[in-house]
């Protein structure tokens, strides 16, 4: 046995080192900002091509995020359901308040606000990855021209406030029509700079928005499954109001 714990912390030490390693040979820097107003044209042409109009109309979305969380946000009203495990939370998303429930059941309490809190930081991340694009002109967000490290040209938007993680930048790789292909990362929840994911398998909801549905990259790939999008809750199929527990 105890050779066994031996072989058995030695390998996951030559793996430790192995990523360690590879993490060090992916890290890009992240590229010096100057914006600019050709920067905020070419940002303006990304948000034309995915149909921010349409998606300002798209009060009602959901979705399936990676098969960890499931949402259904009414983005008219600022309220979502986040479900997750066994639990389920009412969330308001501007004062951040809500109620919770743990198997159908409600709590309150510490427990209550835990959940909440938590709800709030997936939701925060997981509506981010369905469509960032539109908030490229977002308040305390500015906008640049970079090359990345294997020579090409992004659109960067920085996010110097809001959010859960002030302080993140994202450099869009677009195609000739402003419609994303791919961004690279620099955020601090990720230790390696210039992670990048695809932005594909695009989708046009109902209201004409368009949203990407996989996130493909060298490490782990997100996949959004079952996104739906509406007007209004009839419009969405609803004929009652899924957040009647906190409406105002």
């Amino acid at each position: 046995m105890k050779k066994f714990f031996k072989w058995f912390f030695i390998g996951l030490a030559s793996l430790l080192l192995i990523l360690t390693v590879l993490g060090i040979m992916a890290h890009e820097s992240r590229p010096a900002t100057n914006p600019t107003v050709e920067a905020d044209s070419l940002a303006q042409k990304m948000i034309t091509a995915v149909n921010k109009p349409a998606w300002d109309t798209t009060n009602i979305i959901s979705w399936d995020f990676a098969g960890r969380q499931q949402y259904l946000w009414d983005k008219g009203r600022n309220y979502v359901k986040v479900m997750w495990s066994d639990n389920e939370v009412l969330l308001h998303t501007k004062s951040v308040t809500g109620k919770s429930y743990v198997k159908g059941e409600a709590v309150k309490g510490d427990k209550a606000n835990k959940l909440v809190g938590q709800a709030w930081k997936h939701f925060c991340n997981d509506s981010f990855w369905l469509n960032a694009a539109v908030k490229a002109f977002d308040s305390g967000t500015s906008r640049s021209i970079v090359q990345t490290k294997d020579g090409r040209d992004a659109m960067m938007v920085s996010y110097d406030s809001g959010g859960v993680t002030p302080g993140d930048a994202y450099g869009w790789i677009l195609d000739e029509n402003g419609l994303p292909k791919s961004w690279k990362m620099w955020v601090s929840i990720i230790p390696v700079g210039g992670l990048e994911f695809t932005w594909e398998d695009w989708i046009t909801l109902d209201t004409g928005a368009k949203v990407a549905t996989l996130h493909k990259s060298k490490i782990f790939d997100l996949k959004l499954k079952d996104v739906k999008g509406a007007t209004s809750l009839a419009a969405y199929g609803l004929t009652s109001d899924p957040f009647a527990a906190i409406a105002k």
